[in-house]
């Protein structure tokens, strides 16, 4: 294939730098591509859609009338990140949970941060997702955030930004796991070549913290999924078949003295931690929404007893809130008394008079987010919407000042995938996971979305993204 047609374009590109030079950690991969006709490349990718279809690869699209059951394309082409950039996100990403983890126990407990007014104690306590019961509570081992999917992008200027912070439920961990084992299959001496870190043992790693957040010696563990027809569901099987563990939903579960039983075909059986794929305010319909049918009554009579370990925790919602990411950096020097390696996008936030007159002057050039949406829905991209759309939001900021955030339109870096025209750059964030037990631990690979249309700045899955597999190097 010949590589040199290849547009970089104004955006920074991971594998060639703006001159068309190819980077460092993409030299053995462009060697193999250079050797490799487009022909060959159409046929492994498609050899890699039919296994994604084979492996059961699929997620739920709600509101989608072309069908529920979609695969999320997966491109032939990897993303590489080299060792020296992984350490720098590593460390940030560990930073940033700790000091995350720290800030829900603190304001369901002692509340020193609204106290000293390093964050704005209505925003906290007046979020949707911060969830009263939970008052008083300390989890397990003192963890809320077990598993965080934190979403990055790279910017102009070479630097990784956190966009996002995932510590309800993220999603993703298994295409990446899958992706993987499809990719190898692709390019298997290269792997070695080149010195690439391994995902494999997540599903281990994943079950020796939920075991680790347990009082007892060998707790019973489940995955609590809401069921099939929930978008992840392939997710929730995937990582219990993966683990050994239960996969389990509402219906079979039972509590009893508060405690939480599985029905088996031996009876009642307890079990002890459950990794949940509900949000908060479903899992118990005795203390949050009444009108749940995915949950358990009586689980959080369980959980507060001690009877039971739940990761995340309930009430980790809080901090997935758009307008709580703006302080993240605040919170960070106030518990961690450090500055912030990876820092924030610039955040206007609407509910400050200064902010949402500037937002509202400058909407055309700005992403405005609702702060509790996700999966790209409730978002406006100025520079793509139309004037009816960019009305629409100005009545709606209005109206609701508190619900929105803006930040300014991201150049996302590029990375080459393969399309029906060749070889061409498209849009690209990066999603690492995190897990928090004895200690924490970023996985060395990572979920990259990519926006397959092109000139596309939106990745969700949802939203007609598609994904990457991610090698981090050793060297």
């Amino acid at each position: 294939m010949d590589t040199k047609k290849y547009e970089v374009g104004e955006n920074f590109d991971e594998m060639f730098t703006g001159e068309g030079k190819c980077r460092g950690h993409y030299q053995e991969f462009l060697k193999v591509l250079e050797k490799t006709s487009s022909k060959r490349i159409s046929q492994l990718q498609h050899a890699a859609n039919k296994n994604q279809v084979a492996m059961g690869m699929t997620f739920n699209v709600y509101h989608d009338n072309q069908g529920i059951e979609k695969i999320l394309h997966l491109d032939i082409i990897p993303r590489i990140i080299p060792k020296q950039e992984w350490v720098r996100l590593e460390a940030g990403l560990k930073q940033r949970i700790y000091a995350l983890n720290l800030f829900i126990q603190d304001i369901y407990n002692d509340q020193k941060a609204l106290k000293d007014k390093v964050i704005p104690e209505d925003l906290v306590l007046g979020s949707k997702d911060y969830l009263k019961p939970c008052v008083g509570l300390t989890p397990p081992k003192g963890i809320w955030c077990h598993i965080t999917g934190t979403d990055l992008v790279r910017n102009n200027d070479g630097n990784y930004y956190i966009l996002e912070d995932n510590l309800r439920c993220p999603s993703g961990v298994s295409y990446m796991l899958e992706s993987r084992e499809i990719i190898k299959r692709a390019y298997p001496d290269l792997f070695n070549k080149l010195g690439v870190m391994p995902v494999s043992d997540y599903p281990v790693k994943l079950l020796k913290m939920l075991q680790y957040i347990s009082n007892k010696d060998k707790p019973v563990v489940g995955v609590l999924t809401p069921g099939i027809y929930n978008s992840a569901y392939f997710e929730h099987s995937y990582l219990a078949l993966q683990m050994g563990v239960e996969l389990v939903s509402g219906v079979d579960l039972v509590t009893k003295g508060k405690k939480v039983f599985m029905q088996t075909t031996k009876g009642l059986e307890q079990i002890d931690v459950l990794y949940r794929r509900i949000d908060d305010t479903f899992l118990d319909p005795l203390t949050f929404n009444p009108h749940s049918m995915l949950g358990l009554p009586g689980i959080f009579e369980a959980y507060k007893a001690g009877n039971i370990s739940i990761a995340n925790a309930p009430g980790t919602g809080v901090a997935d809130d758009k307008a709580v990411y703006a302080y993240v950096p605040r919170l960070i020097k106030y518990y961690l008394g450090e500055d912030p390696i990876l820092e924030n996008v610039p955040t206007f936030l609407c509910r400050e008079e200064k902010d949402r007159k500037y937002v509202l002057e400058n909407i055309e050039q700005l992403v405005v987010k609702e702060t509790n949406a996700a999966g790209g829905y409730g978002m406006l991209i100025g520079p793509k919407a139309s004037k009816e759309e960019h009305s629409k939001f100005r009545e709606l900021i209005k109206k609701n000042p508190t619900n929105y955030i803006a930040q300014p339109t991201l150049s996302l870096s590029t990375v080459p995938t393969w399309t029906e025209e060749g070889l061409q750059g498209r849009h690209v964030d990066l999603r690492p996971y995190i897990l928090y037990g004895e200690e924490i631990e970023v996985i060395p690979g990572a979920l990259t979305r990519v926006a397959l249309k092109k000139g596309s700045l939106v990745v969700n899955s949802s939203q007609g993204g598609g994904s990457k597999d991610t090698w981090v190097l050793y060297n």
